[in-house]
């Protein structure tokens, strides 16, 4: 009965954790996450309609029919709003180890993480003097 279940008394595993032993979970579902979409891809390719018409084949955008040129000028303020919330979303992100780790930080991590808090304010206050955030202009 024991020769029948997968038996792992003998197995030497390498306690050094920079062994590529420890990197093989990840690997795998690496590559299980890769099967999938292309299972998927191939599945939806293989077994999907093919009766391409006219109205198939028009733009759409947003239920909208598309009127003239596609490289019309647009405005930079949606751009530069966008960039504003990564670089803020990004500074949150950065408070999460402080946040995790403060009090062995001590008094040195209070005043790098006050240094960080001042470099974004005095940005913050930039983008408000140069008028980045006036949507009505």
């Amino acid at each position: 009965m024991d020769d029948l279940f997968l038996q792992a008394r003998n197995v030497v595993v390498s306690t050094d954790p920079s062994s590529a032993v420890h990197y093989l979970p990840i690997v795998l579902q690496l590559l299980v996450a890769i099967g999938i979409v292309v299972l998927m891809m191939a599945g939806t390719h293989l077994l999907g309609p093919k009766r391409k018409t006219a109205d198939k084949l028009k733009n759409f955008e947003s239920g909208i029919a598309s009127v003239g040129d596609a490289r019309h000028p647009m405005a930079i303020k949606y751009f530069l709003v966008a960039i504003l919330f990564v670089l803020f979303d990004v500074e949150v992100i950065f408070f999460y180890p402080y946040a995790v780790n403060f009090r062995s930080l001590g008094w040195e991590g209070f005043a790098a993480v006050l240094a960080f808090v001042g470099f974004f304010l005095v940005g913050f206050i930039y983008i408000i003097k140069k008028g980045a955030l006036h949507w009505e202009e």
